[in-house]
């Protein structure tokens, strides 16, 4: 297989054959995000993701999952998109679904029956970083989106027919704005009406531009209590309707305790987790064991 530069996915694309169509990201400004900055975006030629899918073909003889990299394949134009997947089911015929990152603003600029003819085609999932649901958060980390667009992203999504998984990001106000980071995140989960929800924990590379400001010491981290503290208070904001529950997920490889369950039922389960954390530090994944 060929790749430029380093490649990411979500873990639970761990299976899935990573296609790339685009390198790197559109916005690639997130303040504390390190993943894209070896390279400058831009589309891949067609013809070369048509080569690597037959290399594909050649190297594995059974693909049921197909994820389109980079950080931000949905920015393709539908008709690109539509081509590409076309392609995928008529080389790699056994592939069941097809999955991407989608930013926001690329999801708000697809009209409905775009967004349904991806759905058609094998589009299952759309991977959404949302990172906060507080506005000052997200101005502070230049996500580039405010809260309102961001439920309004992950609502068109699914009522498209297509299952948004959003990511937010345990720390990410630092000491200054858990609070608001904790409690407005929680009610945009209560509020989006997402499929998914995965929550990771802040880890800083030194590529990323808030790295400096840690140094620096114009933001002050969370300790692993102060974490957790957040989480709980989060999840203590979070009311998701029951006629359309949500699959929550706060076990990657960064948090200190994993949560596994669907929400509204499990909302319980896991405050008496926190809760448990919070008294007993023991229960907190040591810091050797944590990374992206």
């Amino acid at each position: 297989m060929r790749y430029e530069g380093d490649i990411y996915r979500p873990p639970s694309e761990a299976r899935s054959y990573l296609l790339q169509v685009t390198m790197g990201c559109t916005h690639n400004g997130c303040a504390f995000c390190s993943m894209y900055r070896d390279k400058p975006f831009r589309i891949r030629d067609i013809d070369e993701v048509i080569e690597d899918l037959h290399m594909a073909r050649q190297y594995y003889p059974y693909i049921r999952r197909v994820f389109l990299c980079d950080g931000d394949a949905l920015c393709l134009a539908t008709d690109k998109l539509l081509f590409i997947m076309e392609k995928i089911h008529e080389i790699l015929p056994e592939v069941e679904r097809i999955n991407l990152y989608g930013a926001p603003k690329d999801i708000l600029a697809k009209t409905p029956k775009e967004l349904e003819a991806l759905r058609d085609a094998g589009l299952e999932f759309i991977y959404i970083g949302a990172e906060s649901g507080s506005d000052k958060v997200l101005k502070d980390i230049n996500k580039g989106a405010t809260r309102a667009e961001i439920i309004e992203a992950v609502k068109k999504t699914e009522a498209a027919g297509i299952k948004a998984s959003v990511t937010f990001i345990s720390g990410l106000g630092g000491k200054a704005n858990w609070r608001e980071h904790a409690i407005e995140t929680g009610t945009m989960i209560s509020e989006m009406g997402a499929s998914y929800v995965g929550l990771l924990t802040l880890l800083l590379e030194p590529s990323a531009p808030m790295y400096k400001d840690v140094q620096e010491g114009k933001i002050q981290l969370l300790t692993a209590h102060e974490v957790v503290e957040e989480t709980l208070l989060l999840m203590e904001n979070v009311n998701v309707d029951p006629s359309k529950p949500c699959v929550f997920r706060s076990n990657h490889a960064s948090n200190y305790v994993v949560l596994r369950g669907d929400l509204p039922r499990d909302k319980d389960r896991f405050i008496r987790q926190l809760k448990n954390a919070l008294a007993d530090s023991s229960l907190l994944k040591a810091e050797r064991f944590r990374a992206l």
